[in-house]
């Protein structure tokens, strides 16, 4: 992908040296061996729950910070972050032009918040076992840089387009707040429980789409080869319900699908991708797949 460092993003909260601490609802400690915590922490990145304060007592106290350790890790990490601010600020860039074209709604830019092992959001605690998310509430990107690191050496898909893509598929989130289709889907959540996963799907799904009309903004501007599409594909097969139950459990149950399928992760990026048009994404009047 061709970027130019810029520094810092003004849309970016660095809390990387806040993060840790405590506190939370804790059910006593609980043991679990080193299978059970690799289970948990596939199982917390597939429903974007913390699953890990199941195991925390209610009586945490703040961990004993590092100030030089910190700031090494700081200074090995300025170029990542330079490329995540460049990501960050191009996706909403764009986006600034294509939702009012395409929609006649303004966007407004969300703030993506650095952290490492936790960090407060409005929707609960933000803990590297999550991975990254978007929180309607305060309308922030939250994100632990050593999830790059899983989704390249543990999931297989390595390189700078799929860091892109998780960015982007965030933001595709942000889009969605802006656009009323979260809080209607949120709505609709609670007024038919059962329906809760597939709903969830859709709005992933539709995420994905939206990471694609961006990447598709790239491509136009001859960012991005061949090989950086790959990647981003390849990140959005990695992160897929099907391959992440696998992963966990060894069979696939649909049904507690929350995501989308690896092969319906790709599609729908494709799609934005391709067209370039947020009409595409309409994944809620898609027939089921």
């Amino acid at each position: 992908m061709e970027w130019t460092p810029g520094g810092i993003s003004s849309d970016i909260e660095d809390r990387r040296d806040s993060s840790g601490g405590g506190g939370g609802f804790g059910f006593g400690p609980v043991h679990i061996g080193c299978g059970g915590l690799i289970l948990l922490g596939v199982l917390s990145l597939l429903f974007h729950r913390n699953l890990f304060t199941l195991l925390s007592p209610s009586d945490q106290s703040a961990p004993v910070t590092q100030p030089e350790t910190n700031r090494a890790q700081d200074i090995r990490e300025r170029p990542q972050v330079e490329f995540i601010s460049f990501v960050l600020d191009d996706v909403q860039k764009n986006w600034t032009t294509i939702l009012p074209e395409q929609t006649d709604r303004q966007y407004r830019h969300a703030k993506l918040v650095l952290y490492r092992d936790q960090y407060p959001s409005a929707c609960g605690m933000a803990e590297t076992a999550t991975g990254p998310f978007y929180c309607p509430a305060d309308e922030k990107v939250y994100l632990d840089l050593g999830f790059f690191q899983e989704l390249s050496q543990r999931f297989g898909a390595p390189g700078q387009f799929a860091e892109a893509y998780v960015i982007a598929h965030e933001l595709g989130h942000h889009v969605q707040k802006i656009l009323g289709i979260e809080s209607r889907v949120q709505r609709l959540r609670e007024e038919n429980p059962q329906e809760a996963n597939p709903l969830s799907v859709r709005l992933e799904l539709q995420a994905d789409c939206l990471a694609g009309v961006w990447a598709n903004t790239t491509q136009q501007r001859q960012m991005i080869h061949e090989e950086d599409v790959e990647s981003a594909l390849n990140a959005a097969a990695a992160v897929g319900d099907d391959r992440l139950q696998r992963m966990a459990t060894g069979r696939v149950s649909p049904e507690n699908f929350t995501h989308g399928s690896s092969r319906q992760r790709v599609q729908w990026f494709r799609e934005g991708l391709e067209t370039g048009q947020t009409s595409a994404c309409n994944t809620f009047r898609a027939a089921r797949q």
